[in-house]
């Protein structure tokens, strides 16, 4: 479970999402909206049970993560954490944005899609169908 902007687990219910697919300024207002604490830069901040961090080890490497759990420990300002977390999510998410822009740009590929999918799907469940009626006795 990964929390939301606002700490809670984040949920549609709750208002409290980042769209993955999302445009990478609506991204990063969205980012910088994630609530912390009053901790001052400079000062080592804990990375359990914290907002940020929990959302960027979602994403991170294992080397990512721990400098960043060293940037914490160093005293990252809550600024530069939410740019690294803006940073790390628009460049992961760059490539799946674009495809996911591609195919809302081209609904007649989606349908075409979904079309040879039910195709399949209807071949398999009449053959499966027959086989039970036949079992059956039908």
């Amino acid at each position: 479970t990964l929390p939301g902007l606002d700490g809670r687990k984040m949920s549609k219910s709750y208002g409290n999402t980042i769209p993955l697919f999302a445009e990478s300024a609506e991204l990063k207002k969205l980012i910088m909206k994630i609530k912390t604490n009053s901790q001052a830069p400079n000062e080592p901040k804990e990375t359990e049970g914290e907002t940020l961090f929990q959302i960027y080890r979602a994403f991170a490497s294992e080397n990512e993560i721990q400098e960043m759990q060293h940037r914490y420990q160093t005293g990252i300002g809550w600024g530069e954490a939410k740019n690294s977390l803006f940073e790390l999510l628009d460049k992961k998410l760059a490539e799946p944005r674009a495809h996911y822009q591609e195919l809302m740009s081209q609904p007649e590929k989606i349908e075409a899609i979904l079309r040879e999918g039910a195709e399949k799907a209807r071949a398999q469940a009449t053959a499966f169908l027959e086989r039970i009626r036949k079992t059956v006795g039908i």
